[in-house]
């Protein structure tokens, strides 16, 4: 009794995931200065003050700052001189 093998074409699924930033992630946001110490210490997520929630992970500094949190900043510290 004779194996036969059979090479059949197989179908496979390969997810490339994407390491860049992404050009949505290439600004500097804006959060708490006490959010920003515990995401750096404990690892958990912020919220911009545009709304972007993340885990922060790089060099801010390194980054122009995010228009809508820049915007949204402005008409707060502008909030009391008025």
């Amino acid at each position: 009794m004779a194996t036969e093998l059979v090479t059949a074409p197989t179908e496979e699924t390969v997810t490339n995931p994407v390491t860049d930033d992404g050009e949505h992630d290439r600004f500097a946001h804006y959060v708490r200065k006490s959010d920003a110490t515990r995401a750096t210490v404990e690892g958990v997520p912020v919220r911009a003050l545009c709304g972007k929630v993340w885990v922060p992970s790089r060099d801010p500094s390194k980054y122009p700052v995010c228009p809508e949190c820049a915007k949204i900043r402005d008409r707060l510290l502008n909030r009391g001189n008025n």
